[in-house]
């Protein structure tokens, strides 16, 4: 994932991750007296507050802002008040639909570029695709706007219809183009494609109700149960529903094995354990992970480590055990809150400590103990109390200050748009050469970027490598472009090279397989 904050990379305009659901109510359960007792005492502050406050009490601000979520604010980070528009949104992420355009945007200051249109989407029926720049939004010229007040804009325009002014590449002639949102869907198979002749690779953002078939859709044309093995990545997914990880679960164990169990107060305990598949893959399997991979993602992981089913590589995971239930309200508003803690097969949790919140303890209530033990199905070592600790660590990408500062500053999208604009489009066989760095060299000089001496010299692969990347993301639209970024990810490689050793390091402690550690620190 490229870890560039002026990088916007969404369908226009829809975001976020999901929660990690385990149901989604109707209406909210009918209030105890005590509840009603208690109420009482907000509504005789709220009636002082709205007679006698100096100036109009905004009754929305007050008591949704200000009540509703304060009083979640002060119970954990992830109970949450929705509002109509907010509450819609959701249910929608959880159909894996959003209202839009279908277009995946780069967005810089001054600057919005197509990277992708979702076929049949509003976008690829207006003929928008990768490379076309869009200069206006309902005549408001983009380049005059902050950055800010730009995405203020592409937010409120994705749900109405809008006229845009359009580039295309290598032309200098905007045309006008009007679309309609409608619902798009959003994919959470947003990356698949094969490493190897046999070796297949697959990137999941998110876990939703068709998040199963995209799985096996995927796998499917990459080659099914002709493949010899399969890097699924989940690094930077936040997680999604639970229910579609344990289906994403039983597509890779046996039927009847422990996924996780849900504990609360107030419900009773739930096991989930995996159910018989129509496709089921038997393949070797390696699970990158980092510290973004949370949530419904880490109850997958979990499973997949503790069942011997795939080795873990990568660094360790964000520790988020805890389940929350959706409910709808009146008004089309919704709450979501911390109903329940789920447990790994094994029976340990990964949730981490958060002080000041409810879950500042382990879910005994105690402070969680350091280098409590669990065990896999083979009975090797797993620990507890703050995500998933990989089989195999594995150090990101180290990028040193300038090359940080370029890609906040989303230099090299805007290279290669001047690049495209001065050369025309390449071919697929094209290749970052010294000439392209030179020219590389004397954009930077012209934007009046400082290009250190030690750090030129260092970055060539890496300068190499963004450029091409993004040109293809232009020229040839973003599943190009990643294929690019991710056959040259460090991570990718190593985890690829573990394949051949997997039956040992999958091995119980009695055959005592070998430690492995990969650290990158530097190109």
């Amino acid at each position: 994932m490229k870890l560039q904050v002026n990088l916007i990379r969404t369908l226009l305009l829809a975001a976020g991750a999901l929660l990690l659901t385990s149901r989604i109510f109707s209406q909210a359960d009918v209030p105890s007296e005590e509840v009603t007792r208690e109420s009482l005492k907000f509504t005789q502050v709220y009636g002082v507050v709205e007679q006698n406050f100096m100036d109009a009490v905004d009754s929305d601000r007050a008591i949704f802002d200000g009540g509703i979520r304060g009083m979640l604010s002060t119970l954990d980070p992830f109970s949450a008040f929705f509002d109509r528009e907010q509450f819609e949104m959701l249910q929608q992420q959880a159909r894996g639909e959003a209202l839009g355009f279908g277009s995946i945007l780069y967005v810089t200051p001054g600057k919005v570029m197509v990277l992708q249109a979702a076929q049949g989407s509003p976008s690829w029926r207006a003929g928008l695709g990768p490379g076309d720049e869009i200069v206006s939004i309902n005549g408001t010229r983009v380049d005059r706007l902050d950055f800010n007040s730009l995405i203020q804009l592409l937010q409120r325009s994705r749900s109405h219809p809008v006229r845009l002014g359009v580039i295309p590449p290598g032309k200098v002639v905007a045309s006008d183009i009007e679309l309609k949102p409608a619902e798009v869907a959003l994919p959470t198979v947003d990356k698949s494609f094969l490493l190897s002749p046999e070796i297949a690779y697959l990137h999941l953002t998110g876990f939703e109700q068709k998040t199963t078939q995209e799985v096996t859709e995927a796998l499917g044309r990459m080659g099914g149960g002709r493949l010899k093995g399969l890097l699924l990545d989940l690094r930077d997914n936040r997680g999604g529903i639970v229910d579609a990880a344990v289906a994403v679960a039983s597509l890779f164990l046996q039927p009847d094995l422990s996924v996780l169990t849900a504990r609360g107060r107030a419900m009773p305990e739930k096991p989930y354990r995996t159910v018989p598949t129509t496709a089921h893959f038997d393949l070797p399997l390696i699970v990158l992970v980092n510290g973004n991979t949370a949530s419904a993602a880490e109850v997958l992981v979990a499973a997949l480590q503790e069942h011997d089913r795939a080795l873990i590589a990568g660094e360790p995971t964000f520790g988020k055990g805890v389940v929350q239930s959706v409910t709808g309200l009146s008004e089309q508003t919704g709450l979501a809150l911390t109903t329940a803690q789920y447990f790994t097969p094994s029976g340990r949790s990964i949730q981490r400590p958060l002080p000041g919140s409810a879950l500042a303890l382990d879910a005994a209530g105690r402070d969680p103990a350091p280098g409590m033990t669990f065990h896999t199905d083979k009975g090797r070592p797993v620990t507890a109390g703050g995500g998933i600790t990989p089989d195999v660590p594995m150090s990101p990408r180290a990028l040193d200050p300038w090359v940080s500062f370029l890609n906040q500053r989303g230099v090299f999208t805007n290279f290669a748009s001047a690049y495209l604009t001065l050369h025309g489009k390449v071919t697929r066989v094209f290749e970052p050469d010294a000439k392209v760095l030179a020219e590389l060299m004397d954009y930077l000089r012209r934007e009046q970027i400082r290009v250190p001496d030690e750090y030129w010299a260092q970055d060539q692969n890496y300068l190499k490598l963004r450029v091409k990347t993004d040109i293809f993301n232009l020229v040839f639209g973003l599943a190009v472009g990643d294929e690019v970024e991710v056959r040259a990810d460090p991570q990718v490689q190593d985890a690829l090279s573990l394949f051949p050793h997997l039956p040992n390091l999958l091995q119980g402690p009695a055959q005592k397989p070998p430690n492995i550690h990969i650290k990158r620190v530097a190109r």
